[in-house]
């Protein structure tokens, strides 16, 4: 009896290490995602989007990924993956061509999941699982959605949700019937609605025919629809959920939902004039088109241009001032908590009313009858300084190792970290470690230079002193 219960004890215990191992694999996992979300959330968010990212590559190098059948090398699935995530639309091979019909359903799953937010969607599974989000999950979701108040975070959850299963639908719905009028089938015509209304509203820029939007310039059934659901998504979901809540009504929205709606429409006028007055006479772009052409144009150039990622036109055949003009709406971008990249449209805000406040000689910063705090300045001041600085480095790095002129390269790494997706060219003709650059900048301006920082940092540092103060001469 004592040996046939040596023998069973062994196998006893076997059997209860392998009941527990994957219970303790789960707890351990879940311990840690805790221990990091308490925390640094920030951390958190730019550990799951490195991990979607090299999921979306890894299913983007399997041969059924491409039309051909064959392995897509890894620098291709990687820029891929990471503009699709990072919603940004440059492409270095022809979404329509080079990849399978898997492949393609692939990049807009990955833009879907990444304009809605890799934590925002963590929490809508935690709040479709548990039926209720705790008090870490609201900071798992806080962080993810970029929003103020952690009491908002439930209605942001479902403002996010309806609007972007809304739009997109509206979109589709409109969009679905042109294509058939203009000889597509039925099947290829909602796979083509159904994927430009995921892009457009996500700001990403990816098409799916191999000649982009081309084809229709002049087609208002199909460019109004892509420029609203453009439009909308950069706005961010907090002013959606403002303007859903207050009923359109001036006095009921709070002030980030003012300055991001009159920058957006200082930006958006200012840009179609500027556009349009540049490329007018352009006889490669718009200088032969009649006047209505010419001003749709202009308008759609204005609303792609920070962030849409559509085009018209080749972007190489513009005058070398809208070049200039574009890189600068690019770099400014769309609203915070936005399916859009570049700096923010409120950064760009508070810098100005800073500088206005400085010039009058007040001590406070005031817009719509509040003042500013002091801490979104500091942070608003670190967006820009931290965005410039990744622009001239990774320009100065690219220029080292293509040898190409300033302002295609320029182009092309403000396209990047804006994450824009409007191209001259250049990224298709990369090597490898310009692609693994332009990646790297693409990750950083969708993941956000403030919360890269903050993820990056090895530790909170709060100080119990203060020094002396002393005014150093500036200017």
């Amino acid at each position: 009896m004592a040996t046939i219960r040596q023998h069973r004890e062994p196998r006893e215990r076997l059997r209860q290490l392998r009941q527990l191992q994957p219970s303790k694999v789960f707890s351990g996992l879940r311990d840690f995602v805790d221990a990091v979300a308490a925390g640094s959330p920030a951390r958190l968010a730019l550990i799951v989007f490195a991990l979607v990212i090299l999921v979306f590559t890894g299913l983007l190098s399997l041969p059924a990924s491409s039309s051909t059948g064959q392995v897509t090398p890894l620098h291709d699935a990687l820029f891929t993956a990471v503009s699709a995530v990072c919603v940004t639309g440059l492409t270095v091979v022809s979404t329509a061509t080079h990849w399978s019909g898997f492949g393609q359903v692939l990049i807009l799953i990955a833009i879907q999941v990444g304009g809605l937010g890799i934590l925002t969607m963590a929490s809508l599974l935690a709040l479709a699982v548990n039926r209720r989000l705790g008090v870490r999950g609201k900071l798992i979701a806080q962080e993810g959605m970029n929003t103020g108040r952690l009491g908002e975070v439930g209605s942001l959850l479902r403002i996010v949700v309806s609007t972007t299963v809304a739009i997109e639908l509206i979109l589709a719905v409109i969009l679905a019937p042109r294509f058939m009028i203009l000889g597509e089938s039925a099947g290829q015509a909602i796979w083509h609605a159904v994927f430009y209304s995921v892009s457009a509203f996500n700001n990403a820029g990816f098409t799916p025919h191999s000649d982009g939007l081309v084809p229709y310039d002049e087609d208002l059934w199909i460019l109004i629809p892509l420029m609203v659901g453009v439009f909308l998504g950069s706005l961010g979901f907090p002013v959606i959920m403002v303007l859903l809540q207050s009923k359109l009504h001036l006095r009921q929205w709070n002030l980030h939902t003012k300055l991001t709606l009159l920058v957006t429409g200082i930006l958006l006028v200012g840009g179609s004039i500027l556009w349009g007055a540049f490329e007018w006479f352009n006889t490669r772009t718009i200088g032969d088109m009649n006047v209505a052409d010419r001003i749709l144009h202009s308008v759609f150039a204005s609303v792609m241009t920070r962030s849409g990622g559509f085009s018209l036109v080749n972007m190489s055949d513009l005058d070398s001032s809208t070049l200039l003009i574009t890189d600068m709406l690019m770099f400014a971008g769309g609203g915070s908590a936005s399916t859009a990249g570049g700096i923010k449209v409120t950064t760009l805000a508070v810098i100005f009313l800073a500088i206005v406040a400085e010039a009058r000689g007040d001590s406070d910063v005031r817009a719509f009858g509040r003042t500013i705090a002091y801490s979104a300045m500091r942070v608003a001041i670190s967006v820009v300084i931290l965005g410039a600085t990744m622009v001239a480095v990774s320009t100065v790095a690219l220029l080292a190792i293509t040898e190409e002129t300033l302002q295609p390269v320029l182009f092309e790494v403000i396209s990047a970290f804006a994450t824009c997706g409007l191209s001259i060219g250049l990224s298709e003709v990369l090597p490898p470690e310009g692609k693994y650059l332009l990646s790297a900048l693409m990750f950083a301006g969708r993941v956000g230079t403030i919360t890269l920082a903050a993820a990056l940092a090895i530790r909170q540092r709060s100080t119990l002193y203060h020094y002396p103060e002393e005014r150093p001469i500036i200017g």
